[in-house]
């Protein structure tokens, strides 16, 4: 999810604020049409992905729950039930429990995302005979996406002498238009890793996992905060991770406040500093605190892993930008992080300023990782021919998941007591 890099074939791999739901529908209610993001799943590829993983059933069980709904508060408690299950169906499947529900491999996280959207569809424009206020509509799309990603299901046990406790996020495909047979494989990195349990030389290690919308505005009304911010206090160690460049891990060294403009998910663009609460004190740079050293230096798997400490910053007293192999100099100006210009360069420079605002910057280890291009196989690249999966395509996102648990682990090891 790197923008400046686009031209070298890097596709990088992060919601509404929360609304005061009244309980009484306004006259003025508007029924929305579908997203641009919705509006895809009608293409072939999608309902092809969810019918070889029996995620096809997910808008429909929705649909006909809706239909019994009486007033804004049952609605309201379906969508939360219905989310929730969508979740922790998607964390079953990929890690093995319960049905297949098709031919497509478990650890695909492509099922999530297109029954997701379907599920938005049908609350976006649903027509209740109560009525729904906009303010109420939003409410309740904003609480199917909080719910579906796992953004309510962080979960560490109370007790357990030693347990570590690792958040890790991940994202939704994205670049659809270019391919959209595409998958993230930080969304299946975090299906496959929600809820296990690493053994390291430190202890046992509980990892969650939440996943995030590519969305420009979803992270402008502030949903990496409002997801983090509960659990950064609880937490010894957290990743944010997105896909990176072709045929390799980086460990993003500084994170840049600056959006570059390259279309979301909804083919919106935006070019300016990130917006975050309190501007007049937000810094032009945030950095790692992850053992980036001790994690370059392990055997982690079969892709090279990378301190990446290049930025590109308009130097103090410049007006041009200009690239910094070894990181930004005093008082420039951030026009990209190690991890580009996109949103997970935003992800990353979010989550590690929430970890310096809330004093953790010295006891609390977090960054970015990122991960390799999941790419099809040799013969399968065209996306108006191609299949959805093949067998390289599969291996490549069975390695990616398996590196980065490895990569946890080596940090773990790294930065926690014993």
């Amino acid at each position: 999810m790197n923008s400046i890099r686009v031209r070298i074939g890097v596709f990088g791999l992060a919601l509404l604020a929360g609304f005061a739901a009244p309980t009484t529908a306004t006259a003025a209610a508007t029924v929305p049409s579908p997203t641009v993001e919705e509006q895809r799943l009608d293409k072939a590829i999608p309902q092809e992905i969810l019918e070889r993983s029996g995620f096809d059933d997910v808008a429909p069980r929705l649909t006909r729950a809706l239909e019994k709904a009486r007033s804004y508060a049952q609605a309201h408690r379906i969508v939360v039930h219905e989310g929730s299950a969508l979740w922790r169906r998607a964390v079953d499947r990929a890690q093995g429990r319960g049905p297949v529900g098709g031919d497509l491999a478990r650890d695909d996280d492509r099922p999530l995302y297109w029954a997701r959207l379907g599920m938005t569809r049908e609350v976006r424009t649903w027509e209740p005979e109560f009525g729904l206020s906009d303010q109420q509509r939003a409410a309740l799309v904003d609480a199917l996406e909080r719910t579906s990603r796992g953004q309510t299901d962080v979960r560490y046990p109370q007790h357990g002498k030693g347990l570590k406790r690792v958040l890790v996020t991940g994202f939704d495909p994205f670049t659809l238009d270019r391919d959209i047979r595409i998958s993230n494989p930080s969304g299946a990195t975090a299906l496959a890793l929600d809820g296990t349990v690493i053994q390291t030389a430190k202890g046992p290690a509980r990892v969650e996992t939440v996943v995030f919308p590519v969305r420009w505005q979803d992270f402008a009304e502030g949903t990496v905060e409002r997801t983090l911010r509960p659990y950064l206090k609880q937490v010894d160690m957290f990743t944010t991770v997105s896909q990176g460049r072709v045929g390799r891990f980086d460990v993003e060294r500084t994170n840049g406040a600056w959006r570059g403009g390259f279309p979301d998910n909804d083919n919106i663009s935006r070019t300016e500093t990130i917006p975050v609460t309190d501007p007049a004190s937000q810094p032009q740079w945030t950095t790692t605190t992850l053992p980036y050293k001790e994690i370059v230096a392990a055997d982690t798997g079969r892709f090279p892993v990378y301190d990446h400490t290049e930025v590109t910053e308009i130097p103090a007293g410049g007006t041009d930008a200009v690239v910094r192999p070894d990181g930004p100099t005093p008082g420039s100006t951030a026009r990209a992080g190690g991890g580009g210009d996109y949103l997970s360069n935003e992800i990353a420079y979010r989550a590690t300023l929430l970890r310096d605002r809330l004093g953790l910057h010295d006891t609390l280890p977090g960054g970015h990782v990122h991960t390799p291009v999941l790419q099809f196989g040799t013969g399968n690249t065209d996306p108006a021919t191609g299949t959805v999966t093949d067998p390289q395509f599969l291996q490549n996102r069975q390695d990616i998941i398996r590196q980065v648990r490895a990569i946890l682990t080596v940090a773990v090891n790294a930065t926690t007591a014993g």
